[in-house]
């Protein structure tokens, strides 16, 4: 098992614990709020979740309490949240489940892996991605212009954004937000809704289409036709 020593005890209470911690339980309430609230808005069902770095577990906590029939799988690297907080020890790098699931959470661990590990890591989270992945990765640009230094682990790779992209595009449509839609799901989205195809994106490709397409904005939006999918059932964190 690959890991980094650095995400023990003393790293946790330094991120997750003290007054500087990366987020407080009701920022990350807000964010799973938002990211389940546009899953519904999109059309896609949310009977499974995987949780790529998991961490201090906040994510599992607020979809058992507001989404309980929701199937949660929870998975890190680091040995210390995995004895902690009860996750499964793996390494995105290396590993991947033989299922799919609705929703795919990494929020803060491709920065700290090597261009190798992080492009495999892409790669495995795309295929066990049926709709949605919520990613967040800080970039060069980030770590230049956006992060409180104070409060953020900076011993990351500060890789372009546009390195990312060209790996996620592959696989996923960038819907916004930090979420990217997987393009076996089939999630219809409007034009103004996803960021522009390339050219070799689109090639070949002919996008689904929504009924009712004419209505007013606003009102009784139409959605895709609901799909159960077959599932394994801070600023700058990892």
């Amino acid at each position: 098992m690959a890991t980094d020593e650095r995400f023990d005890a003393a790293y946790y209470r330094r991120h997750y614990r003290s007054r500087d911690r990366v987020h407080t339980a009701r920022e990350l309430a807000r964010l799973a709020s938002g990211v389940c609230g546009l899953a519904g808005w999109l059309g896609l069902d949310l009977a499974s979740v995987l949780d790529v770095g998991a961490g201090t577990g906040g994510w599992g906590r607020w979809l058992r309490r507001h989404r309980p029939t929701v199937r949660y799988r929870s998975v890190d690297v680091s040995a210390h949240a995995c004895r902690t907080w009860g996750h499964e020890r793996r390494d995105i790098s290396r590993w991947r489940a033989r299922g799919r699931f609705d929703l795919v959470i990494c929020q803060g661990v491709l920065p700290y892996l090597d261009d190798r590990a992080a492009a495999r890591a892409v790669a495995n989270l795309a295929a066990m991605t049926g709709g949605l992945l919520y990613l967040e990765a800080i970039t060069r640009r980030d770590l230049a212009t956006a992060v409180d230094r104070e409060r953020t682990d900076v011993a990351v790779r500060g890789r372009t954004g546009a390195w990312y992209r060209r790996l996620l595009a592959r696989h996923f449509v960038q819907v916004g937000a930090g979420l990217w839609a997987s393009r076996r799901a089939g999630l219809v989205l409007y034009e103004l809704e996803a960021a522009p195809l390339t050219r070799r994106a689109s090639a070949g490709r002919s996008p689904p289409r929504r009924s009712g397409a004419g209505r007013a904005p606003g009102r009784d939006r139409p959605r895709p036709g609901r799909r159960s999918r077959a599932g394994a059932s801070p600023r700058a964190r990892r």
